[in-house]
């Protein structure tokens, strides 16, 4: 199936002696392991708390969002399991929770939850900030929409969890590229400011779509871009971005740059006043309280 073995039954196969197994190999759970040159990632170790669970629990939350593609899920997560033992070792969170047939997909021959029913479960589990962001990804990865989540959540009407993942997938929105980008406009959002659309497309005289800005507000012709690293430690990125810049610049469009680091207030403020000077130009402008 993939990297993990059940070391018992490698040694009673004979496929590896006692030796190998402890030479070679590392325990990731009780009687789970993996090779020692690989690193355990969190799909690695997915299938070894399935493993663990005898083949038969359920990988939900975000080693499940990693198994269907998600970017930007920390290896570091533990896995969920959706499985009858209540005492499971470190790095495997198991709950006794039903889950019904049509909420199952399989995932590397393993169980696993549906994107839906992963995005119900990351909704009501996690943060606000993070269950967006995991919702952001997950969305972009599987294309899974707000309707057939909305409709676990009622289906789940009372569960603990249940109002907090409506408000996360109200908010989840698959034109986000990182979770740095959720993050700046969940804050927008919380500001007061309209919420911006993502992934804007920005045409020149010729009709050509020379550049999708991260998020903003194009009846104003205002941006929002996250930098992130790469923008400043590559000479052709930071080429590439001055003569975008200069482009969206002659077409009169604001850019507020964002980058690690930035205050909350400072964002915000230097939102404000794009707002601010847009409504002087005389256009309607919503402001913030």
């Amino acid at each position: 199936m993939g990297d993990a073995i059940i070391g018992s039954d490698a040694v009673f196969s004979g496929a590896l002696t006692r030796g190998e197994l402890r030479w070679n190999y590392r325990a990731v759970f009780p009687d789970v392991y993996l090779p020692k040159n690989l690193e355990p990632t969190l799909e690695r170790r997915a299938e070894a708390a399935w493993l663990w669970s005898h083949r038969r629990g359920v990988i939900t939350g975000r080693a499940a969002a990693a198994l269907h593609g998600a970017l930007w899920v920390d290896d570091d997560s533990p896995v969920e399991i959706l499985w009858s033992n209540s005492n499971p070792p470190p790095g495997i969170l198991s709950r006794r929770e039903r889950i019904p047939a049509g909420e199952i997909t399989r995932a590397n021959g393993m169980f696993v939850a549906t994107p839906a029913r992963t995005a119900l479960d990351l909704g009501r589990r996690l943060p606000r900030g993070q269950a967006v962001a995991h919702l952001d990804a997950l969305t972009r990865a599987t294309g899974v929409e707000a309707p057939a989540i909305l409709d676990l959540t009622h289906r789940y009407k009372g569960t603990k969890g249940v109002r907090r993942c409506r408000e996360a997938v109200d908010l989840m929105d698959s034109g986000a590229e990182s979770p740095q980008e959720t993050r700046v406009r969940l804050l927008l959002v919380d500001a007061g400011f309209p919420r911006p659309q993502t992934q804007i497309p920005v045409a020149d005289g010729y009709g050509f779509v020379f550049a999708y800005l991260d998020m903003g507000w194009p009846h104003l012709k205002i941006a929002v871009e996250y930098d992130g690293e790469h923008h400043r430690t590559s000479d052709a990125q930071y080429r590439r971005d001055a003569k975008r810049l200069r482009k969206l610049d002659a077409l009169e469009w604001i850019v507020v740059r964002v980058m690690k680091g930035d205050r909350p207030y400072e964002i915000t403020n230097w939102v404000k006043r794009a707002f601010i000077l847009r409504e002087s130009e005389g256009m309607a402008v919503k402001l913030p309280a």
